[in-house]
């Protein structure tokens, strides 16, 4: 479900970046600090008709976008990726997901620091896991928010 006030967001966060668009990537879920994505199995098949690692990789680095979106304010500050790491788990061979939520807490001491200091980072350490449930793979992030 789309909460009524992140629907206008949509179709400029799944369509702004082409490759984004391009590999199917939807935002099924956005409310207040919390986001899910999927990533539809097809056209992301590497070689041995499993997700294509590279997509595993990129959904989980999109994520921030949308969840910065629902969580901070975007007309004040803008998105970046840091730094991720990932580790893949099991293949996937399914449609996969990938959600996150950030505490009321959280939000306010990012945005706290980046009124101090001009910017500020958050962390989010996400799970993707296909249509059964099991986690194909672990991503840690580091994404900054930085004053327009």
């Amino acid at each position: 479900m789309i909460a009524e006030k992140f629907k206008e967001h949509i179709p400029m966060l799944e369509g702004m970046i082409s490759i984004i668009k391009a590999m199917g990537i939807r935002i099924e879920e956005m409310r207040d600090r919390h986001v899910k994505v999927v990533l539809p199995l097809a056209p992301n098949t590497n070689h041995i008709g499993t997700m294509y690692a590279g997509s595993l990789f990129t959904v989980g680095e999109y994520l921030g976008g949308p969840m910065f979106v629902a969580s901070f304010d975007h007309t004040k500050y803008y998105p970046i990726v840091k730094s991720m790491s990932i580790q893949y788990r099991r293949p996937a061979t399914t449609d996969v997901t990938v959600e996150a939520s950030l505490s009321a807490e959280a939000v306010e001491a990012v945005q706290k620091e980046a009124d101090e200091k001009g910017k500020a980072d958050w962390k989010m350490d996400l799970e993707v896991k296909d249509q059964s449930g099991q986690v194909c793979c672990l991503i840690q992030g580091v994404w900054q928010m930085r004053k327009i």
